[in-house]
């Protein structure tokens, strides 16, 4: 009788462990409210850096406005096309140098992220990989932390219309 009870309370505290290490992994708000506020300052990251390759273009007067990218952009990698459109070595490097820009993106996105991650006072990885796997996981987390970067890039563009009333804009 004593196995049977002994082996019962065994199996009873293995599933109380089990129940006390899911528990243990369940997202807090605040970790859902890191996670998200590091999403919408990646997001505005990427928005400031697509704002910043735009006017390397438009505002290169070289590019006349954009029109003479778009046309060398056509052309480009294609020597009897190049020839064609008159392509100077200026707008050649003037090209070259927004592909160049254009092609770091990715790296200077990825670096700024990683930074956002790694900064425990921002965000840390272990509290990056508990959200990041319970939103993969679990739909609900998913949906919560979806609705909270949503909320959160209305609340910037709201304080950011909010500054540029101020500015006379």
């Amino acid at each position: 009788m004593k196995k049977v009870l002994l082996f019962g309370a065994f199996f009873a505290c293995l599933g109380m462990t089990g129940f006390a290490q899911e528990a243990a992994e369940e997202v807090t708000d605040e970790e859902l409210t890191k996670f998200a506020h590091v999403e919408v300052m990646t997001s505005e990251y990427v928005d400031s850096k697509t704002e910043e390759l735009r006017a390397m273009i438009l505002e290169n007067e070289i590019f006349q406005g954009g029109a003479r990218y778009n046309e060398i952009k056509a052309a480009w990698g294609d020597e009897a096309k190049m020839a064609e459109a008159e392509v100077t070595e200026e707008e050649k490097a003037a090209y070259q140098a927004v592909q160049d820009f254009q092609n770091s993106l990715q790296d200077v996105v990825k670096d700024y992220k990683t930074e956002l991650i790694m900064n425990d006072s921002i965000l840390g990885a272990s509290t990056y990989n508990k959200v990041n796997g319970a939103q993969k996981s679990d739909p609900a987390v998913k949906e919560r932390l979806d609705a909270l970067i949503s909320e959160l890039k209305a609340k910037n563009e709201s304080e950011k219309e909010d500054g540029n009333e101020g500015d006379g804009k």
